[in-house]
């Protein structure tokens, strides 16, 4: 695949303050990895266990962790076809299955403790279902744009179902690169807000060299494809309906969901949604942040964060 012509200027990689450890358990048959900060006491504040969103790993998080006071024990795992986990043998990522891992990692890592749980994006909505099917074990909730999907008719699904066999027969790919500053130029395409020294040190995460010596991302090609079922809206917010802990919503001020959803899904419709939070919903917006929040302003974002775990 043909690298972006334009190129960053070199630059030394970020420097992590607070660097991380890696830990690796068993779920439902695959090797999960889970990025850690800090030390899991039994008289320690709760952990904060940390989702990431789709096309993204756990250690998305480092810059806001490094803003982030010490005390507390924070876990980011990298979702099942992503980072350092194990791939599924399917060619179809189905999202309940994110739900069975959380499940299940949970009684892995953190057994018999309450947490709190934040997620981002796809993260941000897998962590929403998951507090309302087990609201005892979430403490609080901290959801970083994860609006949810445009919602669906049950005419759409005989082109959804075709969607998916035609892809049976083509399956997606990523795009591979030359070398790490091709990983480095994507990620400040995506978001031109990131500042180059973070995309250096963010690229070596991201993706990795393999055997035909180019970089590829970590991530499974499978995860671009579609599932034949359609997302029904009114199912997830009978979960959001059931989940008790104090919600922290918190978006960007340059976030445009039209980019996203163009007008299948608007910022209407999801206000609407969030009504339905049945506890105490807290507001944040960062001025000079879009989706990538934890990136673009993660001092910002980590004052928040613990602002409202605090209360």
């Amino acid at each position: 695949m043909p690298e972006p012509a334009a190129a960053p200027a070199a630059v030394a990689p970020y420097l992590p303050r607070r660097p991380s450890t890696s830990r690796f358990v068993q779920v439902r048959g695959l090797r999960y990895h889970l990025r850690c900060w800090g030390e899991l006491t039994a008289d320690g504040p709760p952990p904060l266990l940390m989702l990431h969103g789709w096309m993204d790993v756990s250690a998305s998080f480092q810059f806001m962790v490094d803003a982030m006071v010490e005390g507390r024990a924070l876990i980011a795992p990298d979702w099942r076809g992503f980072g350092l986990t194990e791939r599924s043998a399917t060619d179809t990522y189905w999202f309940a299955d994110y739900l069975g891992d959380l499940d299940q990692l949970l009684d892995q890592a953190l057994p018999d403790r309450r947490i709190d749980l934040l997620g981002h994006s796809m993260g941000g909505n897998a962590a929403m279902l998951y507090a309302g099917l087990r609201p005892e074990r979430i403490r609080k909730l901290i959801n970083l744009e994860g609006f949810g999907m445009p919602r669906t008719q049950p005419a759409d699904a005989p082109r959804r179902l075709l969607q998916w066999l035609d892809q049976l027969h083509t399956p997606p790919t990523l795009n591979s690169y030359e070398s790490p500053e091709g990983v480095v130029r994507r990620l400040m395409k995506n978001n031109p807000r990131l500042p180059a020294d973070k995309a250096a040190w963010l690229a070596g995460h991201w993706g990795a060299p393999q055997a035909d010596g180019r970089w590829h991302l970590q991530a499974d090609p499978a995860h671009k494809g579609v599932a034949p079922v359609l997302h029904q809206v009114d199912e997830s917010l009978l979960l959001w309906q059931r989940i008790q802990a104090p919600v922290l919503w918190v978006d960007g001020a340059l976030t445009d969901m039209a980019a996203f959803w163009g007008t299948r899904y608007t910022r209407e419709e999801f206000e609407a949604r969030l009504a339905t939070v049945p506890g105490p919903v807290t507001r944040a917006r960062l001025p000079a942040s879009g989706h990538m929040l934890h990136h673009d302003e993660p001092e910002a974002l980590a004052a928040q964060i613990e602002q409202f775990l605090a209360a």
